[in-house]
């Protein structure tokens, strides 16, 4: 299968609430096979977060360390590895509209970012979204880096589907997301070129 990129190098578009998913020739790193969801893309640059990298902590686990009171089912819950920058920083991804958190963006019509400790309180106490994803770190993206990236194929983009984030295992999100598109990401050749 041969994809094209259009020259995106003067992109009027923004990929806000997209997902971009990792072409085949991104093999090595936290990149490699990932899914991201873009929480902003603009002039200055993007950010997104990684939702299909688990990393070797538990929901749990990270409500032990802030010392947030549990209720019970958190701790084969994982947390994802938003991406590369500031890994210390909690991000939390759900479809609650209707409570006020301390920090929420809304980057799509079903989805919000949360970065304040109360969404956090309130999940350890099931009375927060129970449609959520939280991931340590993020991926950014300088002004126009992410549109040279696109423009080596170095991903395909998408509209995201709130269902792939919040219903979809991790390990699946990918293949969900590519399959979408009609593609099946084993096919595709892991050398990049132009035609």
């Amino acid at each position: 299968m041969c994809l094209k990129a259009s020259n995106t190098k003067n992109l009027s578009t923004s990929f806000r609430g997209h997902f971009l998913l990792a072409m085949p020739h991104l093999n090595t790193g936290l990149f490699a096979k990932s899914l991201t969801y873009l929480t902003e893309h603009g002039k200055d640059g993007a950010m997104g977060l990684i939702i299909n990298r688990p990393l070797d902590i538990t929901v749990s686990e990270i409500f032990d360390q802030l010392e947030i009171e549990t209720a019970s089912g958190f701790d084969r819950t994982p947390v994802m590895a938003g991406g590369p920058v500031q890994t210390d920083r909690g991000f939390v991804l759900h479809r609650d509209k209707n409570s006020n958190w301390d920090t929420s963006i809304e980057v799509g019509d079903e989805i919000l970012l949360t970065t304040s400790k109360d969404i956090l309180c309130s999940i350890a106490k099931n009375e927060g979204p129970s449609e959520n994803l939280i991931a340590l770190g993020y991926a950014g993206w300088s002004a126009g880096q992410l549109e040279d990236e696109l423009a080596q194929n170095t991903w395909l983009t998408m509209p995201a589907e709130s269902n792939i984030i919040f219903s979809t295992p991790f390990d699946q999100r990918l293949s969900r997301a590519a399959a979408q598109l009609g593609i099946d990401m084993n096919l595709i050749i892991s050398k990049a070129g132009h035609a």
